[in-house]
């Protein structure tokens, strides 16, 4: 099907090019135009079914009404559905959301970051891989807006909004300790980034209050390892420390390899096991027995990263470099 454009309102309004072009880019008072020609040009191109091109739009007001949105992996469920509050905020005020996987690749990101900055994205909201800091200091520096999200640089004055994570992870493993548990496990990735080091050190620090930590039972895995090398990984060192009696997943992804790894070696949670995993899945909810998290506070990230993208959108020079922490939820189940 053709696209209409702005010459077939004009032929069908009997006015000219720049009336229609006056009328539906709002300025049709100011160019002194009457109200029935305006009614007359906005009934034609409703009738017309008339939509604006966003690349004429952009090139003509150099705003595109766009957020670029990079996060470590859109299928995973937290991002999934962190992206959908973010579009949805989004669309609430006129904005596109155009959604990009870093894999954690450091030149990826790099890459996806040039990408959007060529399709003139007005703002970023970005979950950064560990080396990415020279690029969000040139989104600074050629005045872009941006907001992390997840995880965050701790020396870079750069707005963000995170759950505390030390204070999930802490929470979560007194509870596993206040259900009797002596020999909990951690189960982290090998990543350098902040987030996953501060859920770490909340575990840490909860068993060494109680004078029970034992650093052989912390395993780190590799974040690019395939599922089936997480879950042999994971087998393999219960095998050699069969005396844990609980467990804490980072993350979900491994807190799902976990499960399909104690299916395996016939574990009965939460009679030989205790579990509990940072972020919400939807396998969590389903598992029997159901799966105990550390929910993140997704709505609110979402809303709050929008809000603060949109401050600093809205007058660049002036607004204040805001680092927000959300508390998450300890959502007990049956798997504790």
């Amino acid at each position: 099907m053709r696209r209409i454009t702005i010459k077939d309102i004009a032929t069908e309004a009997q006015v000219s090019i720049s009336t229609v072009s006056f009328v539906i880019n709002g300025k049709g008072e100011k160019m002194a135009i009457s109200p029935a020609v305006i009614k007359k040009v906005q009934e034609v191109a409703e009738k017309l079914q008339y939509r604006p091109s966003m690349i004429a739009s952009s090139l003509r007001t150099g705003k595109t009404r766009s957020i670029g949105l990079i996060v470590e992996d859109i299928s995973n469920q937290f991002f999934a559905d962190l992206a959908r509050v973010i579009e949805d905020e989004a669309k609430n005020i006129d904005y596109r959301v155009f959604y990009c996987s870093t894999g954690d690749d450091d030149q990826r990101c790099e890459e996806l970051v040039q990408s959007l900055l060529q399709a003139n994205v007005e703002g970023f909201i970005i979950t950064p891989t560990k080396n990415l800091e020279k690029s969000i200091d040139l989104l600074l520096k050629l005045q872009k807006p941006v907001v992390l999200i997840d995880r965050y640089f701790a020396n870079q004055e750069v707005s963000h909004v995170v759950m505390d994570n030390y204070e999930g992870s802490y929470s979560a493993t007194k509870f596993l300790i206040n259900k009797g548990r002596k020999n909990i496990a951690v189960v982290n990735t090998k990543s350098e980034m902040i987030q996953m080091k501060l859920r770490e050190k909340g575990y840490t620090d909860a068993l060494k209050e109680e004078g029970i930590y034992d650093e052989a039972l912390t395993l780190h895995l590799d974040y690019h390892t395939d599922e089936q090398s997480r879950i042999d990984s994971i087998a393999h060192f219960f095998q050699q420390n069969p005396k844990i009696d609980g467990v804490l997943f980072l993350a979900n992804y491994m807190g799902l390899a976990g499960l399909q790894a104690f299916r395996g070696m016939g574990y009965r949670i939460p009679d030989d096991l205790s579990v509990i995993s940072f972020d919400d899945h939807d396998s969590f909810k389903l598992h029997t027995p159901t799966i105990s998290v550390v929910a993140q506070p997704i709505n609110d990230i979402g809303i709050k990263s929008i809000e603060l993208l949109m401050s600093q959108m809205t007058d660049f020079d002036s607004f204040t470099v805001e680092k927000v922490l959300k508390k998450g939820t300890l959502i007990v189940r049956e798997s504790v």
